[in-house]
């Protein structure tokens, strides 16, 4: 796992050392209008973050990908993250603090991590699962080239995947206006999704 770029952001690979910093960020109540809990506390979080540094399940069948996303030469703002299966199929997730929201950081950070995913870590097909009632999060997903899954992709998914959708439920996301399992983009011509 390596260090990636963009035109504003750094993508650092997570460790422990990360949490302190991370704990400020991940303890904005904004954040979880949405989505689960902050963290206990900083002890806790890197706790956490020192198991996740082996970058792959207890069984070996997943990768554990985290970065910690900073602008070039700042504190950091949040994390992107992927589960990597054996299949292939790569389960993306995102967090940034509320004070960064709207400024592009979460798409341009996304776009780096799925680019890796690809041309790295082998994943052919991506999804991710969120709250229908959290717009934010369906936007980015739609500007990154997602849309609602099908049902039958949602019947095959696991977790609060199989939930149907409805207020406050989870919606799973795949490849937008494709024949599922695929996805192109210009950003990343050819690639599976």
């Amino acid at each position: 796992m390596r260090t990636l770029a963009t035109d504003r952001l750094t993508l650092e690979p997570l460790v422990a050392a990360h949490a302190d910093a991370m704990f400020a960020v991940l303890s904005d109540p904004a954040i979880y209008a949405y989505e689960n809990a902050p963290p206990r506390s900083a002890e806790w979080l890197r706790e956490r973050y020192a198991r996740l540094e082996s970058r792959q399940s207890g069984d070996g069948t997943e990768q554990w990908l985290n970065w910690v996303v900073r602008p070039r030469g700042g504190a950091p703002i949040g994390y992107v993250q992927a589960t990597v299966e054996a299949s292939g199929r790569a389960l993306i997730a995102y967090e940034f603090g509320s004070a960064w929201w709207g400024q592009g950081y979460a798409r341009e950070a996304a776009q780096a991590m799925i680019g890796e995913l690809i041309a790295h870590h082998g994943a052919r097909s991506l999804a991710a699962v969120l709250k229908c009632a959290n717009l934010r999060s369906l936007r980015l997903l739609a500007r990154l080239g997602f849309s609602p899954a099908s049902p039958e992709a949602r019947a095959r998914g696991r977790g609060a995947g199989r939930v149907p959708d409805g207020a406050g439920r989870r919606r799973r996301m795949s490849a937008k206006g494709r024949p599922e399992g695929e996805y192109r983009s210009a950003e990343h011509e050819g690639i599976v999704q």
